[in-house]
Formats: structure tokens, sequence, C-alpha cells
């Protein structure tokens, strides 16, 4: 093998289609097979999104409904099951904080997180959390635990 016979490997390259818009001997020259006039003749065109070619578009023709609260607060919820679950795969002891939470994927860095009383909570733990259903503030200090709003 020598500079004289070197090629691509076999199916890396693909042959490139007629070169379009390179005069009329080509027999592809003048318009480059965009027809003539219009928007998508021109250089630059993109279609908008959700354009329909002037039909009223989905977006519009659909009925809007409801209200939408712009200082809506939401909560990442963690049931006390969950917290057990923790407890038993040995993954806390004795606290459960945001830290904790956030390492086992339970929460993301920027949440609330808020705990619920579903399940039932057998070991006695320190939890801190931004909020907490009264059944989840009981179960915990009926555990013997204690309870930190952050």
């Amino acid at each position: 093998m020598d500079l004289s016979n070197l090629q691509p490997a076999k199916g890396s390259v693909k042959t490139q289609g007629k070169r379009v818009g390179r005069g009329q001997g080509s027999g592809k020259g003048g318009t480059a097979t965009r027809g003539h006039k219009g928007a998508k003749s021109r250089s630059g065109y993109s279609k908008k999104l959700g354009f329909e070619g002037g039909q009223m578009p989905l977006q519009r023709r659909v009925p809007k409904f409801g209200f939408t609260n712009i200082n809506r607060v939401e909560y990442q919820a963690i049931n006390l099951d969950t917290l057990q679950a923790l407890v038993d795969d040995k993954k806390v002891k004795d606290t459960v904080d945001f830290e904790i939470l956030f390492s086992n994927r339970l929460a993301g860095k920027n949440d609330l997180v808020k705990v619920l009383g579903r399940g039932e909570l057998k070991s006695k733990l320190k939890v801190s959390a931004h909020k907490f259903s009264a059944s989840a503030k009981a179960a915990i200090e009926a555990a013997g635990g204690e309870v930190i709003t952050l």
C-alpha cells in the first residue's frame, strides 16, 4: 500500500447525489428543483412550528380553559414508607435530611420536599424537610423521632 492506491474503507463513503443549481448544462440548473417563486424556493426558508399552510393551526383551533396560578409552589412528595425503605436498606441510620434525599434521587437539587403520611414508620428518625402533612408529623413523633421544618 502506498499513496497511489489509498482508498476509503468499503461502505464508508456514500456517493453524493446530483449537484443542483450548478448551471443549465448540468440538467438541474436554474431553479435547482425548487420550482418557481414562493417561500419554499427561497434560501433561508424555514416553516414555522405548527404552521398549517395558512389554515388556522391546531394550537389556536382548540378551546382554552382553566387557570394556571403563577404563584403555585410545587413540592416533591415523599411518603413515610419510602423513609422506612431507606432505613431497611441501611441507607440512613437516624437522620434524614435533604442531602440524603438528593443523593438517593428522591428529590432534585432545586426541589422543595413535603413528607406525607402513607405507610408506617417503625424507626426513630430525625427528619428535616420543607413541609410535613399532619399525619406524617404525628407518625414520626409517635415513633420517637423529631420533625425539623427547613
